[in-house]
């Protein structure tokens, strides 16, 4: 068997009582941890597994997607970095997803965890408050409003990756 790439990975558990900053980034490190533990221990072909017809969703094309909106809400928008998008393309705004059949688990992996150490580099010392230096369809977005959305994304799909494990190996969890 394979291993997905990386060392086990421990859930980190959120805080129970914090500042709102330190509770927003627990809660976005619990939900990054347990997308981590949803991929490991399974082989390159079981990551590429699909759901259910017509959905393109695997394991692997989450990783990619999450490393992809790290990206876009950290760098692009926060930072105002100009960024090529990491599989995005103008033929398939899906390749993320699509593309995950034909893509290596240690590059998407590798590239994950690089997104979220920028995306983690980028808020050190920052207030909440803070607007990012691009708007999201015309309007500013402030760090919280980024933070707020990244536990919801995470949450989102860490149900879809619950699923997806299930359907691979039998393993369930919280």
């Amino acid at each position: 068997m394979t291993e997905s790439p990386g060392t086990p990975t421990a859930r980190v558990a959120p805080p129970f009582a914090a500042d709102e900053a330190a509770m927003l980034a627990g809660w976005l490190a619990f939900h990054r941890s347990t997308l981590a533990i949803k991929c490991e221990g399974l082989t390159e072909q079981q990551l590429k597994l699909r759901s259910v017809a017509p959905s393109s969703l695997s394991l692997l094309g989450l990783v990619r997607h999450l490393a992809e909106v790290e990206q876009y809400w950290y760098q692009v928008v926060l930072l105002g970095l100009d960024r090529e998008p990491l599989y995005y393309t103008d033929e398939d705004e899906d390749y993320d997803f699509n593309g995950a059949d034909a893509a290596d688990p240690a590059e998407a992996f590798a590239t994950w965890r690089r997104q979220v150490a920028l995306a983690d580099e980028a808020v050190a010392g920052l207030s909440l408050e803070t607007v990012g230096r691009k708007q999201r369809r015309g309007e500013d977005v402030t760090l919280r409003w980024i933070q707020i959305h990244m536990i919801e994304e995470y949450a989102r799909h860490n149900g879809h990756a619950d699923l997806l494990r299930e359907a691979v190996d039998g393993v369930t969890g919280e």
